[in-house]
């Protein structure tokens, strides 16, 4: 069938007026120098990356064009990093106990936009925010998704699960006219039913995972910073009601017994792991369980203990106990292969400080890459998001960062950070 040279360009016509009117998406192309490749460990020289909105569409050899270009021709870029232990809306200061009571909510939320920032600005795209109260971490994720706050891609806890008078209930050491007996809504579990009724106030209240305090801690109003918290049955409900909702947990955990608990319990990690036996590392190893080891928050008490009216004298001796050994248990774990994800607690520590995590991991026996690692594809794995954040992959959230010198051979450069990608939006670029 032939067809006519009228009827040929009019639908040459139509076909160029369709085509007019689709969208055209710009791509935006960064020139790596050296890219780190954290699913095989290797740096690969001269890569562009490309991206399509909020995702990496292609990985090229050398250097493409592409309608916006950032020239990151000598620095190393890398995935942004994940902190898996942060508390986004405080920081901690020698009047914290103080200002519990004499500021109110919106104080905090107002604090926690700064914090936000300055963690994103340090290179951290992604963090798991394990415990804040009036919905806060919620509002700020909200505002950070919504575009009125800069800061990393949030992934929130909200309050902490407790038993009565253990690390997390928020009536500890409060006056006695002014405590009360708080119960399953406000975080405070006792019993499996009241487990059930945590985890969905938690679910309730628009949490993305459930944290637990398996153990005594270093910063609550309390005596012991070690003994176990909870039964193995109540971790049992607690990890059961939260599969139910797709959650996660985590528990804080010092002491032995309270950590053997909450693993054999069925958590995903266990944060500090202070006192963390050889019995604890097996199990951990053989059920997957991450080790999430938080040494700069440890480093931080250690030193303000020295500092006289910092901590009250019920937290300061437990800051000079327990602060100076997770670095030390931290290489053993890393030696015995218990797997381990990057977690800082920052708000212990100043926020946007969560790099010198590295510096501290490195100095205990970590080589550089799989410090990295810890922070990229370990992290992802824990969270349960490898499908979308860990590493510079096709089909992944654009979320890159650099800095100008080489990390692997100088750890001073994971302070460094000069260029931030979010989601494909560049919020830093410093090396322009």
């Amino acid at each position: 069938m032939k067809i006519s040279k009228n009827l040929l360009l009019w639908r040459l016509a139509a076909l160029a007026v369709l085509l007019s009117s689709q969208p055209i998406l710009a791509q935006t192309v960064i020139h790596a120098g050296v890219l780190v490749d954290v699913d095989t460990g290797e740096l690969l020289e001269d890569r562009s990356i490309i991206i399509d909105g909020d995702r990496i569409v292609a990985i090229e050899a050398g250097f493409v064009s592409g309608d916006e270009v950032f020239d990151l021709k000598n620095a190393t870029v890398m995935p942004g990093w994940l902190d898996m232990h942060v508390h986004i809306t405080g920081e901690n200061n020698p009047n914290r106990r103080v200002e519990a009571f004499t500021r109110d909510p919106a104080d905090f939320a107002f604090r926690s936009t700064v914090y936000a920032k300055r963690t994103l600005m340090a290179g951290f795209t992604t963090v798991r925010d394990l415990g804040t109260r009036s919905g806060l971490a919620q509002a700020l994720r909200r505002a950070i998704n919504e575009g009125w706050v800069d800061g990393p891609r949030l992934f929130t806890a909200g309050k902490a699960l407790a038993s009565t008078g253990g690390h997390g209930d928020p009536s500890n050491g409060v006056n006695q006219r002014l405590a009360s007996d708080p119960g399953a809504i406000d975080g405070v579990v006792n019993g499996v039913e009241d487990a059930y009724k945590a985890v969905r106030a938690r679910y309730k209240e628009g949490s993305d995972l459930i944290k637990i305090t398996a153990t005594g801690g270093v910063l609550s109003q309390a005596s012991s910073g070690q003994n176990p918290q909870f039964t193995i049955a109540e971790i049992e409900a607690i990890v059961a009601a939260a599969r139910d909702y797709g959650f996660k947990v985590a528990a804080h955990a010092h002491g032995t017994e309270g950590m053997r608990r909450a693993v054999v319990g069925g958590v995903d990690s266990i944060e500090h792991g202070t006192y963390m036996s050889e019995e604890v590392m097996r199990l951990m190893k053989k059920r997957g369980t991450y080790y999430v080891p938080t040494i700069i928050a440890g480093k931080f008490v250690a030193e303000k203990a020295q500092i006289p009216g910092y901590f009250s004298e019920l937290v300061r001796p437990k800051a000079i106990a327990i602060g100076p050994l997770i670095q030390e248990t931290f290489a053993r774990a890393y030696k015995a292969g218990v797997p381990i994800a990057f977690g800082t607690d920052t708000g212990v520590s100043a926020h946007g400080d969560n790099w010198k995590e590295f510096g501290y991991m490195i100095e205990a026996g970590m080589p550089p890459m799989a410090a990295i690692q810890s922070a990229t594809v370990a992290a992802a794995d824990l969270l349960g998001r490898s499908a979308d954040l860990g590493s510079i992959s096709v089909g992944k959230y654009a979320d890159i960062i650099a800095v100008p010198g080489d990390p692997l051979s100088d750890p001073a450069q994971f302070g460094a950070v000069h260029f931030v990608m979010k989601g494909g939006v560049v919020y830093k670029n410093e090396g322009r």
